[in-house]
């Protein structure tokens, strides 16, 4: 009899699975087909804002940050969805350590400031939504199989990983970044959190960064931002 207990309660899982998938499949879908409707930042628009915040102050790391968050701050589609406190927390992902500050997390975008002091190396990880990697401070370098030389982005540069692109990438030295990323971001979680798992045991900083970006994406949810 337990065989036969064991073959009916693996048939209700599979019917049960059967069923979420032909619900969210159709879902994801449509969803899919507006997702640039979601968006409230625009590209161009935070590659002008990398450039004048460089421009007004150069080399002020600090300075440019709190440039960039006063004029998101201050525009329409953003103002509500803007997080002011500079909450750092420590990233590790894809082998790579820095830390980063999350000014807007929701379902569909995320802008962070991403950067370390001391230098950092890794994988990118492969997403489900492209990455604008905007240059504040520092180099970054990557590099893709087949290739012989490296991608080099300066301060004031932009690096695109396009979604589902992957590459392996190196600070070399101190270099700070404003990090936006378009897509569905809830898949991309998975890859911030196996480190945590497999290497670093830090579960204080994974609740940390749990806490932060579930509070930003659940807040901006309940304000019409998906």
């Amino acid at each position: 009899m337990a065989p036969k207990k064991s073959s009916s309660g693996m048939s209700c899982w599979l019917k049960t699975i059967a069923i979420v998938l032909g619900v969210l499949t159709p879902l994801w879908y449509v969803l899919e087909q507006r997702l640039e409707s979601f968006y409230i930042f625009e590209v161009d628009h935070l590659r002008d804002l990398q450039l004048r915040s460089l421009q007004a102050h150069g080399n002020d790391t600090r300075a440019v940050v709190k440039y960039i968050v006063d004029e998101l701050s201050t525009r329409t589609a953003t103002t509500k969805h803007i997080n002011h406190d500079e909450e750092w927390v420590f990233n590790n992902a894809g082998g790579a350590m820095g830390a980063m500050y999350i000014i807007h997390a929701s379902i569909t975008e995320y802008l962070i400031i991403f950067g370390t002091a001391v230098g950092t190396e890794g994988h990118t990880g492969r997403h489900t939504a492209d990455d604008y990697f905007h240059i504040l401070s520092g180099t970054q370098t990557a590099y893709v199989p087949g290739e012989y030389e490296p991608e080099v982005y300066p301060q004031g540069s932009v690096h695109h990983l396009r979604r589902g692109e992957v590459k392996q990438y190196r600070m070399p030295d101190s270099c700070f970044a404003l990090e936006y990323a378009r897509g569905w971001i809830p898949p991309m979680l998975f890859f911030g959190y196996a480190d945590t798992f497999f290497s670093t045991l830090d579960f204080y900083t994974l609740w940390r960064t749990s806490y932060v970006t579930g509070r930003e994406m659940i807040a901006n949810f309940l304000k019409g931002k998906l």
